[in-house]
């Protein structure tokens, strides 16, 4: 009888699982299972989802894009031109040699170039001097199409920047500006500008580098520390803006590095961009202190330490007058330990032009503290 049981349970157990079995192979067959292995979310909701997940580039531009500004200036040239019956002496050797008075005439012609800018404040926009230098005509060009007069408010060639006031009626969209003091090698970097007046032309790339000096780049007609980045900054970008992740300015593109070792760009650090536009809204120029000397940077592998020499001393400058000698290591300016020629200029820049600085140097073994009165570089230009 036991066994009879144990039998006939094993027999329903049997029949259980062909039934499962059987159940399972038909729900497949009515419902793939692709569709049983879906989500149970509302598919209105995933919609949303997906078209609200933009970038931060996305929204950077989004927030700060409207406020770039297409640049286009115009120069009016004279051209010594040959009149049309003149057209066979072409070299001015034969007249010399002929005695020909060949005759000229004068055809004032356009020059046009371009560059980019952003609205900071109501009406005003920020670019690279060397953008409008020796402009007769600016226009700026607006992000919704319209292009309104320029009027150039003032320029500083040193530090490569100049500001323009828009003729018309806001409200004007502004960009928000960041604090260059706050970022850091790695951070994100996005370039945005105009070239060739195709609006907002974003690149992406990272800070490479900070405080980099102009004269490591073999420019000494500057007075600047850049932002270096790998954000390609393409022609007519100069004047556009540099901004972080969150849309916010922190640099004004200027420079781009061509030839061998191409792909390095530059940005002038925004707080120094806000310093130098409100001394030319204020003033109409900018006061650059100098003390008149040129200097090296060297380095010592051994001792892993940097000295800064005196490399050219102007004549009838502050400094020469002051007994500072070519070859001069600066120890201290000001309350400052020197180690970078940057620690230099940032001290004398900070002094002023209205008093005296301490300057330490060290001549071959011998400690000397004089006392400097800066000047403006525009007195060094003009002895």
């Amino acid at each position: 009888m036991v066994l009879k049981k144990i039998r006939k349970t094993s027999l329903n157990n049997l029949h259980r699982k062909k039934l499962f079995l059987s159940s399972a192979i038909t729900l497949s067959i009515i419902c793939p299972i692709n569709l049983l292995s879906q989500p149970l979310i509302n598919p209105k909701s995933n919609e949303i989802n997906k078209y609200s997940n933009e970038s931060f580039i996305t929204k950077a531009i989004e927030k700060t894009g409207p406020s770039v500004v297409t640049i286009e200036t115009q120069k009016y040239i004279n051209k010594r031109k040959l009149s049309r019956n003149s057209q066979l002496f072409l070299d001015p050797y034969f007249e010399k040699f002929f005695g020909l008075d060949i005759p000229y005439e004068n055809q004032p012609s356009i020059e046009q170039s371009q560059g980019s800018g952003f609205i900071f404040d109501d009406g005003l926009v920020i670019t690279n001097a060397h953008v409008v230098n020796g402009s007769d005509k600016v226009i700026v060009g607006l992000s919704t199409g319209k292009k309104l007069q320029g009027q150039l408010i003032g320029q500083d060639i040193f530090t490569d920047l100049a500001i323009i006031k828009i003729e018309g009626q806001g409200p004007w969209p502004k960009a928000k500006l960041g604090d260059s003091t706050k970022i850091k090698v790695g951070d994100w970097a996005i370039a945005v500008g105009n070239p060739f007046g195709l609006e907002n032309t974003v690149t992406l790339g990272i800070i490479s580098n900070l405080k980099r000096n102009v004269y490591q780049l073999g420019i000494y007609d500057k007075k600047l520390e850049l932002i270096q980045t790998d954000a390609a900054i393409n022609p007519g970008n100069s004047g556009g803006p540099l901004l972080n992740s969150n849309g916010e300015v922190i640099g004004i593109n200027t420079l781009i590095r061509s030839g061998p070792g191409a792909g390095l760009s530059f940005a002038i650090p925004i707080n120094k961009a806000k310093d130098i536009a409100y001394q030319l809204i204020n003033n109409g120029k900018v006061i650059h202190p100098m003390i008149g000397i040129s200097l090296i940077s060297e380095s010592n592998f051994q001792t892993n330490n940097n000295t800064v020499k005196v490399g050219y001393v102007v004549p009838n400058s502050p400094a020469e007058n002051s007994g500072i000698m070519v070859n001069d290591i600066i120890i201290k300016v000001g309350d400052k330990n020197i180690e970078t020629v940057s620690d230099v200029i940032s001290q004398i820049s900070k002094n002023g032009i209205s008093k005296k600085i301490n300057i330490l140097i060290r001549r071959k073994n011998k400690f000397i503290n004089l006392k400097v009165m800066p000047t403006d570089i525009s007195n060094l230009q003009n002895n």
